[in-house]
């Protein structure tokens, strides 16, 4: 099957900045992919480049086949683009933008004041749905225009950090609606800088920075590649750390000792080093207060892989 999102090598230079310095990665239809990265990584630029917005400097980039060069009329019959900065027309209603939209994808009239009423109502916009988009608050804006990329059905829906500025229950409402997308058959490239947003939507994950991929795989494998899963022991006695440390050590285990947090971390790796590092802290017979294990979250492996890329 064509992959929806093919991107070999892209380059895009303005000046003697490199704002993509061949960046690759590929998505399969159907998938939710999260490119995530700091400000300035290439987020935004490498979404402009794949919706025939921006042209690449090099490199080759297609869109379910269509290189987005050569064919950019077929790439947009594909795509459907949110961007950073709401984009509807404000000189007329929400409902005549939601509208307009429908017949331009070609849908008959009755249907595409359906499809816009509905739109309206699951954005929660239906009350102000006859007012010019002028009067909207900003919020309210972004909503519309968020309404507005999902109006059809389009293959490929591209997201670029859509909840900025949304309130908490219109952004689950958006973040169902990708699912529901997604399950149906499309496409979504969403770019975030919110790491609890790609670990709910994401099924995988592209992490660039400085215009470059630093790491790919899902939200799991990003976080194993931080530590996985780590063993926290603390004591009733802060000044028995060391002598735990070294029980674990002849274990063949590396304690880490955090006098400030009054803890012993340990990263666990193989299954069984966690029955041994029990076996250990009872050899050392001190005193434990508490042991749990954690798992890193999304945000320690982006700021660690962002770190480590510096």
């Amino acid at each position: 099957m064509t992959p929806a999102i093919e991107v070999e090598g892209l380059v895009k230079r303005f000046g003697a900045h490199r704002a993509l310095d061949g960046v690759s990665f590929a998505v399969p239809a159907g998938r939710i992919l999260g490119l995530l990265g700091p400000n300035g990584a290439g987020k935004t630029t490498a979404v402009r480049v794949l919706s025939t917005l921006l042209r690449p400097d090099a490199g080759r980039a297609r869109i379910f086949g269509h290189d987005v060069v050569e064919e950019p009329h077929e790439v947009r019959r594909c795509i459907a683009l949110t961007g950073q900065f709401a984009s509807v027309d404000v000189e007329i209603s929400g409902r005549e933008n939601l509208y307009l939209i429908a017949r331009l994808l070609g849908v008959p009239a009755r249907r595409a004041r359906a499809q816009a009423d509905g739109m309206l109502e699951r954005f929660r916009l239906g009350e102000v749905g006859g007012k010019l988009v002028r009067e909207y608050s900003g919020g309210m804006r972004r909503r519309l225009d968020l309404a507005a990329s999902l109006m059809g059905h389009p293959r490929l829906i591209c997201l670029d950090e859509p909840t900025t500025g949304l309130d908490p229950h219109s952004r689950n409402e958006l973040w169902a609606m990708v699912r529901a997308r997604a399950l149906a058959g499309s496409t979504v490239l969403l770019t975030t800088q919110y790491m609890e947003e790609a670990e709910a939507l994401a099924d995988s994950v592209v992490v660039v920075d400085r215009g470059r991929v630093i790491a790919a795989g899902t939200a799991a494998e990003l976080r194993a590649r931080v530590g996985g899963r780590t063993l926290q022991i603390r004591l009733v006695d802060p000044q028995d750390l060391a002598a735990v440390a070294g029980s674990l050590a002849l274990e063949g285990l590396l304690g880490r000792i955090d006098q400030e947090a009054g803890v012993v971390r340990l990263p666990l790796g193989e299954p069984d080093e966690l029955t041994r590092a029990v076996r250990a802290i009872a050899a050392s017979a001190v005193d434990v207060l508490a042991m749990d294990t954690q798992v890193a979250s999304l945000d320690e492996a982006f700021i660690e892989l962002t770190r480590s890329a510096e």
